[in-house]
């Protein structure tokens, strides 16, 4: 196997090694979260971690890593002395797109069906037990898998109740994940669960740029060479851990210890215990990996700035990060558990540090609004009117809404669908693929065994056999809003109200895995401003930026909506888009404006799409452009004199279209 970059070559003292190093320490603090944008080496150096290693003992021909010293396992039992053997600790690779049965484990059906025995077939979190369990992308991880980890993650042991086996294993591993959040948000419960996190990004310095560059050039051309010039600096890195993880035992967490953490912990307010027993935990990896039995100021300061960050999260478009002027605060100059002065054996660059806090964004007030409306029609052009640009204000809790119908979309938490997971509704031959039913797959061949010859002995099968499960879920759906950000939508006041019922939208969205897009349009053309994502922090930073005022393309922005749905179906054909559009129905630009955004309506009712209309039109005296609007689209009208947050949440939870999927 090819050489892998070393991990001495790449780690250094930052952020990202430390927490890597403390896990690999206390394998008991929860693994390590690594958030970075793409092409920082997360996964290189993740997969680097398990070269540095120590190897480990485990017993003779045990599938499950059992400790001899503790050889419990489902392959057992081994007698009062097993033959053990060493080896080096593994790193497993969880896919996003793993079934429960390849993560927990199986009947093994060559076994089962040639043999006629039932085999326990160990799953991934087997292979993991006391090594490294790495998920790449954990953002996109399915919700069936993360509970399986989060199970597992609690208890340290798994168990599989199927197919007539109960088997429980130990399951203790270091959890590391890494992942993009431009690409979508984790999932609250899993990420409380790791213990540390770390945000990563490229370095700016030109210089330090130019030594990566060369080094993996290097590596690239001889890897083997490339290693074997830091086998040393490794091999000095996994002597210094293996002394490390002997010395926490003697560790002591005094009182004064745990006060000093227990006072940071509720002065940044975070969920739970959780927080202050892993932060005593790091502290204490933190001093052993400076070779101490003592814990200072130094070892509590670089736990906090690990382990807190992501506690501190109230809901997703919270900023990650601590006040690390207010943790110096907290601390003060005193050391915690050492009457007589600083340890003089300290290492002053033995820190790490946290994440910087970015900050929230700033929600103040826009600017003064814009012009009056041009008025409605055609006309001849005129100077551009004034825009202004507000901010969304909180978001706000939304009904349910789901599309009508069962679809076949990627699982989530929205509408009806048949999924990979879920309620099993039946069983259907295997042309599709998907999991395997064996109990379907025994009564599809049992009819036809004197035709084909059996007697006596295994079981013959064909391939014609062969069922998979059929599951009733929910699916993730794409919700379009197509938004009036002309002038004629009294801008300032209007667009406010919009924004913030986005926001509610995208909250909702993100705790149903749904994915969300928003396309405006104002002055001469349509623009997609926020691609569809699940990302609900990259969608309020887009939010805050849109502009209002000017004229309405209203035809523009009807294309832009069904150019983004054509491209989405052809990326994701299953995904069923909801097309929201909030406007009075006025087209002001362009010759002929009325008539094209009525033929762009009738092409996307044509296309299938299920589309609902916010009429936003006021005042004593109405046109009734956005109710023909309506008509045009096949869509539902909804007559809203006011768009507030809870009026058009409201609206599209109670009037989305009745059309079979």
């Amino acid at each position: 196997m090819p050489a892998r970059f070393p991990f001495c070559a790449v780690a250094g003292a930052d952020d990202m090694a430390l927490a890597l190093t403390l896990a690999a320490i206390a394998p008991d603090l929860g693994g390590v979260l690594v958030r970075g944008e793409k092409g920082t080496a997360k996964s290189t150096m993740v997969r680097a971690l398990a070269d540095v290693l120590p190897p480990i003992e485990v017993v003779s021909g045990d599938r499950f890593s059992s400790d001899p010293r503790d050889p419990s396992s489902p392959d057992g039992p081994f007698g009062p002395d097993p033959a053990t053997e060493e080896r080096p600790v593994r790193l497993v690779e969880l896919p996003v797109g793993a079934t429960d049965d390849r993560v927990l484990g199986s009947l093994h059906l060559h076994t089962a069906l040639a043999e006629g025995r039932a085999e326990f077939e160990p799953g991934l979190l087997a292979k993991a037990h006391r090594g490294i369990l790495y998920v790449d992308e954990v953002n996109l991880l399915h919700d069936h898998l993360v509970d399986l980890l989060l199970d597992a993650a609690a208890m340290g042991r798994a168990t599989v109740e199927r197919d007539g086996m109960s088997v429980e294993y130990a399951a203790r591993f270091v959890l590391v994940g890494t992942m993009n959040p431009e690409e979508g948000e984790l999932r609250p419960q899993l990420l409380d669960r790791f213990g540390l996190t770390v945000d990563v990004a490229a370095p700016r310095d030109p210089e330090l740029r130019a030594e990566i560059v060369r080094r993996r050039l290097a590596f690239d051309a001889d890897p083997e060479g490339f290693a074997a010039r830091y086998a040393d600096d490794e091999q000095e890195l996994r002597e210094r851990i293996t002394t490390a993880q002997k010395l926490l035992l003697e560790v002591e967490l005094t009182d004064a210890v745990l006060t000093r953490i227990a006072e940071i912990c509720a002065a940044f307010d975070v969920d739970g215990m959780r927080a202050d027993i892993v932060t005593a935990k790091a502290a204490a990896a933190h001093a052993a990996w400076q070779g101490r039995t003592a814990i200072d100021r130094d070892d509590i300061a670089v736990a906090a700035r690990l382990a807190l960050p992501h506690r501190r999260r109230r809901n997703p478009f919270d900023a990650p990060g601590i006040d690390e002027q207010e943790l110096e605060d907290l601390l003060g100059d005193d050391e915690p558990d050492d009457p007589q002065g600083p340890d003089d054996d300290t290492d002053p660059d033995g820190g790490g540090g946290g994440a910087p806090d970015p900050g929230q964004p700033d929600d103040g007030p826009g600017e003064d609004a814009a012009a009056p409306p041009p008025p409605n029609g055609a006309g001849d052009e005129q100077a551009p009117a004034p825009t202004s640009q507000v901010r969304a204000g909180e978001a706000q809790r939304t009904k349910t809404f789901r599309v009508a119908g069962v679809g076949r979309g990627q699982a989530g938490r929205r509408s009806r669908a048949i999924t990979d997971t879920g309620r099993r509704i039946g069983a259907s031959p295997a042309a599709d693929g998907g999991a395997v039913d064996l109990g379907a797959t025994i009564r599809a061949a049992i009819p036809h065994q004197g035709v084909r010859g059996r007697t006596a002995g295994p079981l013959r099968l064909a391939g014609d056999d062969l069922r998979v499960a059929v599951k009733e879920g929910r699916e993730s759906n794409l919700v379009l809003l197509c938004v009036d950000a002309s002038g004629s939508m009294a801008a300032r006041k209007r667009m406010a109200q919009v924004k913030t019922a986005v926001v509610s939208l995208l909250l909702d969205a993100y705790q149903r895995r749904d994915k969300v897009a928003l396309v405006t349009f104002r002055g001469d053309r349509g623009e997609l401003v926020l691609p569809p994502t699940g990302s609900v922090d990259v969608a309020k930073a887009r939010l805050d930026d849109v502009p209002a005022g000017g004229r309405t393309p209203l035809a523009e922005g009807l294309t832009q909506a069904a150019d983004v749905i054509r491209r989405e179906r052809l990326r994701d054909p299953r995904r069923r888009p909801l097309l929201v559009v909030v406007t009075d129905g006025r087209a002001t630009h362009g010759s002929d404006a009325i008539a094209r955004a009525r033929r762009v309506a009738q092409h996307l009712a044509a296309s299938d799409v299920h589309a609902l209309v916010v009429d936003c039109e006021t005042g004593r005296f109405t046109l009734g452009l956005a109710r023909e609007l309506a008509g045009h689209l096949g869509a539902d009208y909804v007559p809203l004199g006011e768009v507030t947050a809870d009026g058009l949440t409201s609206a599209i939870s109670a009037h989305l279209p009745e059309k079979a999927a």
